[in-house]
Formats: structure tokens, C-alpha cells, sequence
């Protein structure tokens, strides 16, 4: 009796100051998705005018993707294919249509979304940022479309303003302390378009404080948070040399740059704050090693004279040249993916749903355009894509399709289906100058049909004139 009288203290001495995580059986993902960032605007991918030590940290301690790309070169149907695993020639929102009463076309009711399929495998779903695929209860409604929380902006145009006058919080509307004017009905944002003439309640800070908040009071089952900030887009409705919204222009406030150009380095260089905040909460919480974070933008920038935003690539949002479409993505997984490693893996938004799949051990079961990128991530053999595939629905309309190092281009596609296609070497011509069709036709004709395959006509998204005739 002594003796276990003796024991049994030093093993609650142990048991209480054992260190050890006990973790849950699948680990967290964190999805930070920045708006209207460039390939060339983040330290890592060669940016030298703005710092961003945090997310440059992230590819110290993670893998950095060269190769990765947009699902579209605008917001709502790049959010349309990371959501459901298709790209754009099969995605059920595939352009940033206008609808009634407001917002953008909504996910239809039997859409399976990569939150309703980790729902089901046990994860929480939380979404804090900017939504695009439908309004409060409609089909679209995040809420419907397996996010357990949402908060934030329902709609594109209302999200232009990052000192909103109110967010929505699972249907209701949350007022904030800003004061907004407000554009008239009769323009193209239909009343909601307008701009702070009083700012105190910075959106991008709420959404960035919700998730670490939330990190901090959920270490016990596993999680999907899902950030989709504003940061940096730009809000078209302010007025002239005031369209990039900022609390502060710090650290550029002494930079004799213009007021936008400080405004929109110091949105990113805040964003890259708010990442590092989020490490360091997942260091303190202890959920690091069980975490995996990534880091992209939903599609190229809008101003690429702006710190030559799109580097070497031709072209900015709305181009399905490379500028437009070719996204950083950084993933950091401490103790399973290799520190400071660099992956030339082509992939693309369509991607994440089965890779987020694969990460939950679980099967989409539902048809798909993506390839699982967690291969990769973990030093495995990587199955490649046949090709890649976009179509963008402004400007004449236009088509893009990747396979391998060669990248064909056709533009003005609504009136003219057969338009010629332009072809890149991308292995050779990263930049897009040089279009070697001539010199190629077998090519051009492996591309083409492509092209035609990969589109399946949609009559909410006809590509062509004569498409329903």
C-alpha cells in the first residue's frame, strides 16, 4: 500500500505535465484566398517593392507552387470552381452575372460543394470573407451549400467596399460603424455600390479576427476554414485615386509612391500581418503540426503597372493569358510537407476539392475535373493532368486550354467559334510573346479539340452566337 501510495502521485505528475497534442484523427485545412493578387505581388514570387515576410515564410516552411492556376480571371466563377471541383467548362456558376433581387448567380440547390462533403466526413465549416455564389436564402446561400458559419459579404459588388455599412452573419445583417454613400439605382451596381465617407470597421480585420478567435476556441475536432478576404481588391464605386481601401498606409507612408500605389502595398503587407497572426495562433493553440494552411488569389491582378504585379507574365485579370489566371500557392503541412520546397506541378483551383477529399480520407463521389495535389505535397508520385481548361464569358468571350508546356489562346469566341487559336511554348515563351501556330498545326489541332470537349454548352452560359440556335 505504501508503495502505490508512492506511485500514484508521480503518475498524476506525469499525466498533467505531459505536452504532448493529442490531435484529432484528420487534420485542420485553412484556406486563405486573397482577391486581385498577382503572380508577381508576394516576396517569393520575385515582389521587391512590397513586403510580405509572413507569406514569404510560409514557402520557407512549405511548398511553393510555380505552376498553379485560377479557375477563372474573375471572382465568382474562380470561387465556382474551387468550390465543386469543375472548371469552367463544366462549373455551375461560370461568369460574374448579375441576378435579382441582387448578387451573383447562385449554386443551384444539388450542387456538392468540397464544405458539404467535409461536413459529412466530421469537419466544422466556417467561411469569413467574400461569397459570390448566391445571396441569403437562395440555393446559393453558404449556409445551404455545407458552411456551418458564414460571415462576411453575399455579394461581389457589395464587397467592392471594404468599409461596408453592414455584413451578414447567416442571414442577418450585422450593422458596423461606417457610413456609406451609396451610388444611384440607376447605375450598373443597382444601388449597392457606394463608399465610406466615415471609416471605422475595416471588413477584412473582422474576418481576419473571426478566424483566429475561432482557431482559438476549436482545437478539438477537425476544421475547414475558409478565407476568401478582399485584400486588395480595388472598389471601383470611390472615387478616382481613392479606389484602394486601407485603414493606414503603413510601412509606405514616407514612399514617394502615389496614394493608391501605398494604399494597395500596404492592404497586402496588412493581409501578410494578419497571416502571420493566424501562426502564430496555431503555434500557441498547438494545432501547427495538424494544420494544413494554404495561401493563393482567386486571379491575376488589376493593375499590374502597379509593382509589375504579373511579373513576367503577360497580361492581368479578366486575360486568360498567363497574367490572368496563374496564381501563387503556397501549402505548409510542418513535419509531412518538405520545408523550402518548390513544386512545377501544374495544377489548378479544380484541384483543392479532391485534394481537401484526400486530406479527409474520404471519396468525393461525385464527377470531378480535379487531381488530388496531396501526392505532392508529401513527396509522392503525382498523377498529371491530360490538360488544363478556361472559358471567360466578358470581352468578346474567350477560351484557353494548357496541356503540357503548350498553352493555346482564342479570343472573340461569341461571334467567331472557330477563331484562330494563338499558341505558346510556355516551356520556352513564359511570357506569351512569341504565338508559333504557324509552326505547329498538329498542335493546334490537338488544342482545339480540346477545347471543343472540355465545354459543355450550359444555356445560363452560351459561348457562342449560334451555340442554341
Amino acid at each position: 500500500m505504501k508503495n502505490f501510495l508512492i506511485i500514484l502521485p508521480l503518475l498524476f505528475f506525469f499525466s498533467t505535465c505531459s505536452t504532448k497534442k493529442e490531435y484529432p484523427v484528420k487534420p485542420n485545412i485553412i484556406y486563405i484566398m486573397a482577391d486581385d493578387l498577382g503572380y508577381g505581388e508576394v516576396g517569393c514570387y520575385g515582389q521587391k517593392g512590397i513586403m510580405t515576410p509572413n507569406i514569404d515564410r510560409l514557402a520557407l516552411e512549405g511548398m511553393k507552387f510555380t505552376q498553379h492556376y485560377s479557375g477563372s480571371p474573375v471572382c465568382a466563377p474562380a470561387r465556382s470552381v474551387l468550390m465543386t471541383g469543375l472548371h469552367t467548362g463544366h462549373t455551375p456558376s461560370r461568369g460574374n452575372m448579375e441576378v435579382e433581387p441582387y448578387g451573383q448567380f447562385p449554386l443551384p440547390g444539388e450542387t456538392v460543394t468540397v464544405a458539404e462533403l467535409l461536413k459529412k466526413a466530421g469537419y466544422k465549416t466556417v467561411m469569413y470573407g467574400k461569397w459570390g455564389l448566391g445571396v441569403e436564402n437562395s440555393a446559393g446561400d453558404p449556409n445551404a451549400q455545407g458552411f456551418d458559419e458564414f460571415y462576411g459579404y453575399y455579394c461581389q459588388v457589395h464587397a467592392h467596399n471594404s468599409f461596408p455599412e453592414y455584413l451578414y452573419h447567416n442571414g442577418e445583417k450585422i450593422m458596423l460603424n461606417n457610413e456609406v454613400n451609396y451610388l444611384p439605382e440607376d447605375h450598373w451596381t443597382r444601388g449597392l455600390g457606394g463608399y465610406a465617407t466615415k471609416k471605422v470597421d475595416y471588413s477584412n480585420d473582422d474576418f481576419f479576427e473571426m478566424a483566429i478567435d475561432f482557431i482559438a476556441n476549436n482545437q478539438d475536432d477537425p476544421f475547414f476554414l475558409y478565407l476568401p478576404v478582399t485584400m486588395p481588391h480595388d472598389n471601383g464605386e470611390a472615387p478616382e485615386g481613392e479606389r484602394y481601401e486601407s485603414p493606414t498606409l503603413k510601412p509606405y507612408e514616407g514612399e514617394d509612391w502615389s496614394f493608391e500605389k501605398k494604399s494597395r502595398a500596404a492592404v497586402i503587407s496588412r493581409m501578410d500581418d494578419y497571416i502571420g497572426l493566424i501562426m502564430k495562433e496555431l503555434d500557441k493553440t498547438n494545432l501547427s503540426d495538424n494544420t494544413i494552411l494554404i495561401f493563393t488569389s482567386d486571379n491575376g491582378c488589376d493593375n499590374p503597372d502597379f509593382f509589375d504585379g504579373s511579373g513576367e507574365l503577360r497580361g492581368m485579370k479578366r486575360d486568360v493569358y498567363e497574367g490572368g489566371i496563374r496564381v501563387p500557392l503556397i501549402v505548409r503541412w510542418p513535419g509531412k510537407i518538405k520545408a523550402g520546397s518548390v513544386s512545377d506541378h501544374i495544377s489548378a483551383f479544380w484541384d483543392f476539392l479532391p485534394t481537401a477529399c484526400e486530406i479527409a480520407e474520404i471519396e468525393p463521389e461525385i464527377e470531378i475535373d480535379g487531381i488530388s495535389y496531396l501526392p505532392e505535397l508529401l513527396g509522392n508520385s503525382q498523377p498529371e493532368h491530360e490538360y488544363l481548361y478556361w472559358e471567360f464569358q466578358e470581352e468578346g468571350k474567350k477560351q484557353a486550354a494548357r496541356k503540357g508546356n503548350w498553352k493555346a489562346v482564342r479570343l472573340n469566341v461569341y461571334e467567331n467559334p472557330d477563331a484562330p487559336i494563338e499558341l505558346y511554348d510556355l516551356d520556352t515563351d513564359i511570357g506569351e510573346q512569341n504565338n508559333v501556330a504557324e509552326n505547329y498545326p498538329d498542335i493546334v489541332q490537338q488544342m482545339d479539340n480540346i477545347i471543343k470537349e472540355a465545354h459543355v454548352s450550359d444555356p445560363n452560359w452560351p459561348m457562342y452566337s449560334n451555340e442554341f440556335e
